[in-house]
């Protein structure tokens, strides 16, 4: 009895954070994306969209996995430790993924203030390069 309840719980809060979390970031990452690209606000809204995407595959992914419990619950202790233990772990991934990607892109950031000269093109072929990179090193 008390095992649904956690169950329930579990993916009541983590589903609820997961969607909270998703919508923080797609509103507040796209500013710090449009400047990671150097003011190109189109590659930043699909890096941002991809990035969201991913996010939420990943969590509900790791919530899904993370559900399977073999506890045997006898009490309500038991079962707000579980469901304290299975939040724990999800919110400690979720934040564990966030901070990878802001220092990724603070470091692509960084790049792109060190060598201005390494901007963005037009799409038109719906290709982006680098307008100034020689060919060997475009993925410096």
């Amino acid at each position: 009895m008390y095992i649904v309840a956690a169950y329930l719980t579990y993916l009541a809060v983590t589903v609820s954070v997961t969607v909270w979390v998703g919508f923080a970031l797609r509103r507040n990452g796209r500013v710090f994306l449009i400047d990671a690209f150097q003011g190109d606000a189109e590659l930043a809204n699909s890096v941002n969209y991809l990035l969201v995407v991913g996010f939420y595959l990943v969590n509900t992914g790791f919530v899904a996995l993370a559900l399977r419990s073999n506890a045997d619950l006898t009490s309500p202790r038991q079962a707000i430790e579980l469901v304290c233990d299975k939040i724990g772990a999800a919110l400690l991934v979720l934040g564990l993924m966030h901070f990878s990607n802001l220092y990724i892109f603070n470091r692509l950031r960084r790049r792109a203030r060190e060598h201005p000269e390494r901007r963005f093109g037009s799409v038109g072929d719906g290709v982006r390069r680098p307008e100034t990179a020689p060919i060997g090193r475009v993925l410096d």
